[in-house]
């Protein structure tokens, strides 16, 4: 299992709430080991195991959510 980090840059987030439901969201992805979202810098940070995941799931499911997800 190679672990692999990937920022994204999420807008669209204006409170906890929306946090949470990032990181819910991209916890769910297969392969995920965590996911972390940073309101003020307007970023996400996921762990995860890139031979299960690859960055296009995560701003999919992000987007999903009606949020707009870019690689940094």
């Amino acid at each position: 299992m190679a672990k692999t980090n990937l920022e994204l840059k999420v807008e669209g987030m204006t409170c906890d709430g929306c946090v949470r439901s990032v990181e819910r969201k991209l916890s769910k992805v297969g392969g995920v080991e965590s996911a972390r979202v940073d309101l003020a810098a307007g970023k996400a940070t996921v762990e995860y195991d890139d031979s299960q995941a690859q960055a296009d799931q995560f701003i999919a499911a992000v987007e999903q959510i009606g949020y707009h997800a870019s690689r940094t």
